[in-house]
């Protein structure tokens, strides 16, 4: 994490919380409660690791100010309204405690049309377009390539291995992770009457709102024409892909492997689980929540819950995935039925 030792009493200062125990624990880690270790912090944040605090070896553990022990404890506690919280303010905290890498590499290619804000980072071997606008306190790791007329906003970060292709826009405070692309052509193909596919040019771009963060291989293909849009707060896990022209809503989350279809159009404040399938020109409204390998192939309403392939409201589906283990022994008792129904007629 970091060399930085901190008291609990500085970390209470610093979360808003009461110790309780040696004020004067010195922190070096931030460790499982089940796995804790000498100058380790941890967290009880889910009642049912609470077994675990009487025999960790962290020296402190931050928990909710109402915790009350049924056993005496070896580690000092830090007592918070919102644990969970705290937990992610505190590896903020620390996060910001990292060198922040600046200056731009010499083996960088940086034509003199770009434009480059205060306070940037380019690494070994970026490659930038003609015409690219890069904010300010924007970090582009080693092996970048931004194409031409690419706008990136202030505090964004790619990291190492990532492509951005011709005329997209990646907003203020994004994060990109490793080998993600964004603005590939979409997945466009005509038939002729030999079955030989031509072609259809992307024109589009994409563009991708503030305070957006894609994980490590996902794929955001640009539009046939217009945008591909993902609009501010979103979140993409890993080995996602979003085809052309879709518009993903804000602050919607979408975990790993799931597969968008052109474009679809996904509300505000949704919640995809893994290896979710949306198939293309689906309107999804604001606040779907969907369970992991569904199949979306129709509209969905605000506020639906959903599950399986294809994919039923929870109630259905819950019925729909219990009655599929009686299916063999279903199909035994209509041959045995049929059986007997042809015995009856030859008699």
């Amino acid at each position: 994490m970091t060399n930085v030792t901190f008291t609990i009493k500085q970390i209470a200062h610093i979360l808003g919380g009461q110790t309780e125990g040696n004020p004067n624990t010195v922190i070096d880690k931030i460790t499982k409660i089940d796995a804790g270790e000498k100058g380790g912090l941890a967290f009880l944040i889910d009642k049912k690791f609470e077994s675990y605090i009487y025999t960790t070896q962290a020296s402190a553990v931050i928990v909710k100010d109402d915790f009350n022990p049924s056993r005496k404890l070896s580690c000092a506690l830090i007592r918070l309204a919102q644990p969970q919280q705290a937990f992610v303010k505190l590896l903020q905290f620390y996060e910001n405690l990292k060198p922040q890498k600046l200056g731009i590499a010499k083996s960088a290619h940086i034509p003199k049309s770009t434009q480059i804000g205060v306070g940037v980072y380019i690494g070994e071997g970026v490659v930038l377009g003609e015409n690219v606008m890069i904010g300010d306190h924007v970090k582009l790791y080693p092996l970048c390539y931004v194409g031409d007329k690419v706008h990136i906003g202030d505090n964004s970060i790619l990291y190492a291995g990532v492509k951005i292709y011709d005329e997209c826009k990646i907003g203020s405070e994004c994060i990109i992770h490793s080998g993600a692309v964004i603005g590939g052509d979409g997945f466009g193909f005509v038939p002729d009457e030999n079955y030989v596919y031509e072609k259809i040019p992307q024109l589009g771009n994409v563009i991708i709102e503030d305070n957006v963060e894609i994980g490590s291989n996902t794929c955001v293909d640009r539009a046939t024409f217009s945008s591909t849009i993902i609009r501010k707060g979103v979140k993409i896990d890993n080995l996602t892909q979003v085809a052309h022209n879709c518009d993903i809503g804000e602050n919607t989350v979408i975990a790993a492997c799931c597969g968008i279809a052109g474009s679809a159009k996904i509300g505000k404040h949704c919640v995809f689980a893994g290896q979710v399938g949306v198939k293309d020109h689906v309107v999804i409204g604001d606040g779907v929540m969907v369970g992991s390998q569904a199949g979306i192939h129709r509209n969905a309403k605000s506020g639906e819950k959903l599950i399986g392939s294809p994919a039923l409201p929870v109630e259905k589906g819950l019925k729909a995935l219990g009655s599929v283990q009686f299916i063999p022994e279903l199909i035994n008792r209509v041959n045995e039925l049929e059986k007997k129904l042809q015995e009856l007629n030859k008699s």
